[in-house]
């Protein structure tokens, strides 16, 4: 089932393979210039959609969690693309310290990972995407926040 409303799309996805589907949807409708927030507590499928995401842009190497490197970069199809992960952060600032900013340009993609933990000094989304569990699956919710994240929902 899809609700479809100007702004958000919220599908549920019955399992794994429904998530890296999903993430391979999301890789067709990319552009450089976005910033998207993945919301979900641990193990919601934030890095999941991610690899379906790089597996929908044809990359083939391996997709980890960048819990602990907590930048994890990739070039491919023309994108520079960089998935974060913030999980580890005790204090906003460390994202400042960590000089993560210059990453957030108009040829990039940024998938960021507990955005929250940035508080305010995180540029602003053009997408969420939150995960829940339901059921078996989960549910999936997609929300422009910028005309940049609606170009992107529309192209879904």
């Amino acid at each position: 089932m899809s609700l479809h409303n100007p702004d958000h799309i919220t599908l549920n996805l019955s399992d794994e393979a429904a998530t890296m589907a999903l993430g391979a949807r999301l890789a067709e409708a990319l552009h450089g210039g976005l910033a998207i927030w993945l919301q979900g507590n641990l193990g919601a499928g934030k890095t999941t959609l991610v690899r379906g995401l790089l597996r929908g842009l044809g990359y083939e190497g391996k997709v980890k969690s960048p819990t602990y490197t907590l930048v994890e970069p990739y070039v491919i199809s023309g994108l520079y693309l960089y998935h974060f992960d913030l999980y580890r952060f005790v204090d906003p600032e460390e994202w400042e310290a960590a000089g993560f900013r210059d990453y957030f340009n108009a040829q990039s993609v940024c998938l960021i990972e507990w955005p929250e933990k940035a508080g305010d000094l995180l540029p602003p989304a053009d997408m969420e995407i939150a995960l829940e569990p339901s059921g078996a699956g989960r549910t999936a919710t997609l929300t422009a926040r910028t005309e940049l994240g609606e170009k992107c929902l529309n192209a879904l």
